[in-house]
């Protein structure tokens, strides 16, 4: 197993830099978390429930640089959406099959911006105990997604939990050189995500595309957003849903415009060409998608409107 490099790297990030970064407004505190949002469907034997970590506000002004600003006003406009900032959701996912409870990504925490944290009281308002938790499984290593792994006393949440999280993921986020391949507004994430590692490195298993994780979860390379990003597709006889992450991450932008690079991927065309080939592959095998990022409960199919799609959300709320 590969060890993160315990030195300085290691020291507890500082909130003020995240607040700071051109991944959050500067007012984000202000954003108050929303209310509970639970989503439950089933398939088959399978049930899957979404419930909220609360919410993050990303600049429009810097997420899609190719993009004249006349034209992306135009859009949100057109579809009732604000010009100042993305404010998606983080909806976490959670997979019940018989004894076991899967648990996709695992919020903030406590430690990111106040608008969110809220997974543990959402998780107590859908009935889910943490202690019962059998498996994490994580998407990627931005904060969003792994940070409510421990709490403020560096200890996991999710105590009798196995963890998973793609080998290419780990690599990059633990490496010596992860600093200097990151914006210098990302590198606080660095940061925070080995303080993580450093906690999960005697416990975690290793994931590739083409295994089978868990039965009838089936992980799907889908790199572009992050290096190693992963999404998993999960089979329930001839029904599948797939648990997409950040690899399609809005209803409107990503489904009418997968094209658009944004600068929340960090490799922008990476990003495209995973967009690209999710929505296509969904929108012909009628396969049910959940984002992470998705409005409400997050929950839908994929429907091909000429070169582009639109997302179908399944009535899932609760």
């Amino acid at each position: 197993m590969r060890h993160p490099d315990r030195n300085g790297i290691f020291a507890q990030s500082s909130r003020r830099a995240f607040l700071a970064s051109g991944l959050s407004l500067a007012a984000a505190a202000a954003f108050s978390r929303p209310a509970r949002a639970i989503g439950r469907i089933t398939m088959g034997a399978s049930e899957f429930i979404t419930v909220s970590d609360g919410s993050l506000a990303l600049p429009m002004d810097s997420l899609f640089p190719d993009i004249e600003k006349a034209e992306l006003e135009a859009f949100l406009r057109a579809h009732d959406m604000p010009t100042d900032a993305l404010r998606p959701q983080c909806n976490v996912t959670i997979l019940k099959q018989g004894d076991r409870t899967t648990i996709f990504d695992v919020g903030a925490g406590s430690n990111f911006v106040s608008s969110t944290g809220a997974l543990l009281e959402n998780l107590g308002a859908a009935g889910i105990d943490p202690e019962t938790v059998t498996d994490v499984i994580f998407t990627h290593a931005h904060p969003d997604h792994l940070w409510g792994v421990t709490d403020d006393f560096d200890e996991l949440v999710f105590a009798n939990a196995n963890y998973h999280i793609g080998q290419a993921e780990w690599d990059f986020w633990s490496s010596p050189d992860a600093m200097q391949s990151v914006a210098e507004d990302r590198q606080s994430f660095v940061v925070g995500a080995q303080n993580r590692f450093a906690v999960l490195e005697e416990r975690i298993a290793f994931l590739k595309p083409g295994q089978e994780v868990l039965p009838g979860v089936e992980v799907v390379g889908t790199p572009g957003h992050t290096p190693g990003h992963l999404s998993f597709l999960v089979h329930d006889g001839r029904d599948q849903t797939l648990i997409a992450g950040d690899a399609v991450s809005n209803t409107q932008i990503s489904f009418e415009h997968p094209e658009w690079r944004t600068s929340s991927d960090q490799d922008p065309d990476g990003g495209v060409a995973t967009r690209k080939a999710l929505l296509s592959r969904l929108a012909g095998d009628k396969s049910r998608i959940i984002g992470y990022h998705f409005d409400k409960a997050g929950i839908g199919r994929v429907e091909r409107q000429g070169e582009a799609y639109a997302f179908i959300a399944e009535d899932a709320a609760r």
